[in-house]
């Protein structure tokens, strides 16, 4: 399904890895030093009681125009780069009509699952008209959810 998604840069905005450019939906990820090799078990790092994600901006049943502009907060946690192995913290990806990924493992890279890598709160997405789920879902700084895992409720928005 081509759901005619783009990404403008807004501070900093990059993909999974501090230095690299902007991801652009349907690109595939390209290869960085933070991303963990696929296996069959990977460590999750542990995350504080009482972490929240949120979204600042938009509101879950909002109508809203094209570019969609896109806050997101986080709580009990620390908001760093990808590859950055600090205790307590991470990044935050938006999952664009789509559920939950395998939280064993690093999040995919695709049009559904766009990565915030260089720790960027806000951003730009243009969305075809129509409804649309939007979450945000926190990760280290190797693209894997935490234990327990801290993700915001999935809200439904509609594009002018």
């Amino acid at each position: 399904m081509n759901l005619g998604i783009s990404i403008v840069v807004l501070l900093g905005l990059s993909a999974c890895s501090p230095d690299s450019g902007p991801q652009e939906p349907g690109d595939a990820a390209p290869p960085t030093t933070d991303t963990a090799p696929e296996t069959a078990t990977m460590t999750r790092k542990p995350s504080p009681d009482g972490a929240t994600v949120s979204f600042v901006t938009p509101q879950d049943g909002a109508v809203v125009p094209n570019p969609v502009q896109v806050e997101f907060s986080i709580e009990g946690m620390d908001l760093v780069p990808a590859g950055n192995d600090a205790p307590n913290s991470g990044h935050h990806h938006i999952l664009i009509d789509t559920e939950l990924p395998d939280m064993s493992m690093p999040i995919p890279a695709d049009a559904n699952h766009v990565h915030f890598g260089d720790g960027s709160r806000s951003a730009e997405l243009t969305l075809e008209p129509g409804e649309h789920t939007l979450q945000l879902l926190f990760a280290d700084y190797l693209h894997i959810p935490h234990d327990a895992p801290v993700y915001a409720e999935r809200i439904t928005i509609t594009v002018e």
